[in-house]
């Protein structure tokens, strides 16, 4: 070998020893986090050493989902501004300190595509999220940890739901539902009735920071009958709670409101008595379609149950100079009474206005019998100085005129009109 050739094999020796110190002299300037790399080039007989370094990650945000954390991050390039390869995403229960886990889901290895990803069925607690960017065999720095992620996944419980007893002409646009549940949660409200088949009308409202929530629900499209009320609660974090077990609570469904079915003028059937004249012991019986709440015709009775006033004077029973009956509740007995009155049909007065009220047996009654929906006046003693017509009536066509307020168990309201009764006579 000639002195030149030995020269020159000198030369490349020494020049790859350069590249190889670079390289490491690049990796100790990269620092333990940095992860250099270098590559060496060959260019007409000459070496030359290209070093670079992955950049730190970034920062991910995240969102929660019930047990699902879904996390974004701005994109990592190496020093040199080359593109990474991918990502690796470790999951944190504190924020600093701590041992960090792998994140799963689409979050599970290393993530080649997109700058995010879901980790999926995590467990109940506060998370920290890092993403490290890798290229190749290389990785960056670890990224700060981001903002803790409060996960739930406990279900909430059934909502509590209150309903209406009935619903009726006055509600059944607007049926008022509510309840309590968890602040904050979603209510999903379904309504249904019992037809075959069965319809549905469904509402979804959201509960107020102390768990409170309304609904207002239009219900014409169900059939009348029993409607059920079903609500299933979803949490603030997307847990849904159980929609085989919601809050229930039911309605009866009625819109038809109640009719006056006939009235009758009933003689007296005893001793003495005079047909065509107005005696002691007649009765006016008023019959309706449907059981009324007794309520709304003696605020102090039941809705449900018989009625009965018939104190001494209690109950005064006039007819008037047009031969309209009315009556008249005295006392506590009745605070609010609501009645209606009779055009009787014929002339049962001599002079002036007929009151009969009395005493004991004879006092005059007002009954109520919801098994038969009839409301019976009976008529007492007359009050001295009235004087009834001596003369014989043609059989009498009555007609009843009800008080506004009177109202069926559903709430729907009696017709304020007229209505004209059976042939009959006192």
């Amino acid at each position: 070998m000639s002195h030149r050739d030995t020269r020159q094999a000198g030369a490349r020796s020494w020049n790859r020893i350069a590249v190889i110190v670079a390289g490491a002299a690049l990796l100790s300037w990269a620092g333990p986090g940095a992860n250099a790399f270098w590559t060496a080039a060959s260019n007409g007989g000459t070496a030359a050493a290209a070093a670079d370094a992955v950049a730190a990650g970034a920062t991910p945000s995240t969102s929660v989902s019930a047990g699902n954390v879904t996390l974004a991050w701005n994109a990592s390039t190496t020093l040199a501004s080359r593109p990474v390869s991918g990502y690796t995403v470790a999951r944190y229960p504190s924020a600093s300190g701590g041992a960090g886990v792998p994140a799963g889901g689409t979050c599970a290895g290393t993530v080649a595509a997109g700058l995010g990803c879901v980790d999926q069925g995590v467990p109940t607690g506060t998370w920290y999220y890092t993403v490290t960017p890798v290229l190749g065999p290389w990785q960056g720095a670890e990224s700060a940890r981001s903002a803790g992620a409060a996960v739930d996944t406990t279900p909430p419980a059934a909502p509590t739901v209150t309903a209406p007893a009935y619903v009726n002409t006055a509600n059944v646009t607007s049926v008022p539902v509510s309840g309590t549940t968890e602040a904050g949660a979603s209510i999903t409200l379904t309504v249904t009735d019992s037809g075959t088949p069965a319809h549905n009308v469904t509402a979804t409202v959201t509960a107020n920071g102390s768990g409170a929530w309304n609904a207002a629900v239009n219900l014409t499209s169900l059939n009348a009958g029993t409607v059920t009320y079903r609500a299933v609660a979803t949490d603030t974090a997307g847990n849904q709670g159980n929609p085989a077990a919601p809050g229930t609570a039911t309605s009866v469904k009625d819109v038809i409101a109640p009719t006056v079915s006939n009235v009758t003028l009933i003689d007296f059937a005893g001793t003495p008595k005079t047909i065509g004249k107005l005696d002691s012991k007649d009765k006016v019986t008023i019959q309706f379609s449907e059981a009324l709440d007794a309520s709304t015709i003696c605020s102090s009775w039941a809705s449900a149950a018989n009625g009965t006033l018939s104190g001494d004077n209690q109950v005064t029973v006039n007819i008037s100079a047009t031969n309209v009956l009315s009556i008249v509740v005295l006392g506590t007995a009745c605070p609010t009474v609501r009645i209606g009155t009779v055009a009787l049909g014929a002339t049962y007065y001599g002079s002036g206005t007929l009151s009969y009220k009395g005493t004991g047996s004879n006092a005059s009654t007002l009954n109520w019998d919801t098994a038969s929906k009839t409301l019976t006046v009976t008529l007492g003693a007359l009050v001295p100085g009235g004087i009834p017509s001596n003369a014989n009536q043609q059989p009498a066509v009555p007609s009843f005129t009800p008080d506004v307020g009177i109202k069926d168990r559903a709430g729907n309201s009696l017709a304020v009109t007229a209505v004209s009764g059976s042939s009959s006579s006192f």
